[in-house]
């Protein structure tokens, strides 16, 4: 029997009303892009990776850019990495103190920077460090909840995961499982194992969040009833296309207008202005224009000539000319 995604849930006491959540994406989910997802539907939304390191010791700029939350993004989660259970014990405080409704850890992260430091997937290496930073999160958040994004393994066949996050919830306390069901080297090719990740549902007493392979509404889906999941997450399928999350809810059957796209990518740009300030808000925008260039199905000079704007002015020429005028 098919089961829906808008139905209510609870991840560690927070109730959320469905069963869709915005992904952490590193370097691109700031507070804008997760209101964002709020406004079109997602019952959760989750920070851009956040560093323990950065927080503890005063980085003004992790303070300032990573910890500026919303009033309207809650029930939201910072995620943090790091390698050192002390020092995430005193960054799930501050976390704690700005405002998030719970606190994410990543621990799945592939990337080459960041596992060279003993954090993200090179904890699936090391269960014990990974059980003593999640133990420390739960301990420092003082009763918010702690869920953690993980994979299955780093390398091909292996299950490092779905051990470790047993360990998670049975020895850390941790409330709830993001699941990507890849091995770290596949980055984000291949067909990710749902069946493995129906396993990990059966054997877990918490909450598991899907993540992975979730380009479209069918395969969403699809993936949803294959794996038994609780929610899933949404990642890069929803970038420039956050009308997904209405769709995959039921309340949206039909694709975007050219001046609904046009519109929303003009909200985009005036809060990374907001965020960044107008001249680093106009290189920042340079990796969302493709994704709504997709969205819009421009044709190559269209597409060129919003790619390539300079600045946001040249970005807003560019949409207007695209569809009847619309205010900035």
């Amino acid at each position: 029997m098919n089961r829906s995604l808008d139905t209510p849930w609870t991840l560690g006491g927070i109730e959320l009303p469905n069963r869709l959540v915005l992904a952490p994406l590193a370097g691109i989910g700031n507070w804008f892009v997760r209101l964002q997802a709020k406004r079109y539907g997602a019952g959760l939304v989750v920070s851009e990776m956040v560093s323990s390191f950065g927080l503890k010791y005063g980085d003004e700029r992790t303070h300032r850019e990573f910890l500026r939350l919303h009033p309207d993004e809650h029930p939201m989660a910072v995620q943090l990495f790091g390698h050192d259970a002390a020092v995430m014990r005193e960054a799930a405080a501050i976390v704690a103190e700005a405002g998030a409704d719970i606190i994410d850890l990543n621990f799945g992260c592939p990337v080459r920077k960041v596992c060279k430091t003993g954090a993200g997937s090179a904890l699936l290496d090391d269960p014990d460090q990974g059980v003593a930073i999640a133990r420390a999160a739960v301990e420092g958040g003082g009763g918010l909840p702690v869920s953690v994004k993980i994979r299955s393994g780093n390398r091909p066949g292996e299950r490092t995961g779905v051990e470790l996050a047993q360990r998670l919830v049975h020895d850390a306390g941790v409330s709830a499982i993001g699941f990507h069901p890849r091995h770290a080297s596949q980055q984000h090719k291949g067909r990710p194992d749902y069946a493995l990740a129906s396993e990990l549902v059966e054997r877990l007493p918490v909450p598991v969040m899907l993540s992975g392979g979730l380009s479209d509404e069918d395969a969403t889906l699809a993936a949803f009833e294959a794996s038994g999941a609780d929610a899933v997450m949404l990642a890069r399928g929803s970038l420039g296309n956050p009308w997904r999350f209405e769709r995959l809810l039921g309340r949206r059957q039909t694709p975007p207008a050219t001046e609904e796209v046009v519109e929303e990518l003009l909200w985009v740009i005036g809060q990374a202005e907001d965020h960044l300030g107008v001249e680093r808000a106009g290189r920042y925008l340079r990796k969302f224009y493709p994704w709504y260039a997709d969205t819009l199905g421009l044709n190559k000079r269209e597409r060129q000539d919003l790619v390539t704007a300079p600045t946001t002015d040249d970005a807003r020429v560019a949409l207007r000319s695209l569809s009847t005028p619309i205010a900035a």
